[in-house]
């Protein structure tokens, strides 16, 4: 997929809430300001390791749903060749 094609599918994610699942331990719950070819940039965002707790990304996108996410950077650039998946926090499903 061309990184045009990729731009838009991401621009419809600017100025929402959304989730984002890494390739790593991190998830990112925050506002999508702007999306560069490299880098998403996140405000008011819940930087969240789960290594440090016992919840998996699932699991914490669903609590974060339902209370809320918790803002611990003002900003953060997420690398998109880390990226996984990226979705609204609304359109998370709970049950």
């Amino acid at each position: 997929m061309s990184d045009k094609k990729h731009a838009g599918e991401i621009e419809q994610f600017i100025g929402c809430e959304i989730v984002v699942d890494t390739d790593t331990s991190y998830v990112y719950i925050g506002n999508l300001e702007s999306a560069g070819s490299d880098y998403l940039v996140l405000d008011n965002v819940d930087a969240h390791d789960t290594v440090d707790t016992k919840s998996s990304k699932e699991f914490y996108a669903h609590e974060s749903k339902r209370l809320g996410p918790r803002a611990n950077r003002k900003r953060t650039l997420v690398r998109l060749a880390r990226v996984v998946s990226i979705c609204k926090l609304e359109d998370v499903l709970t049950f």
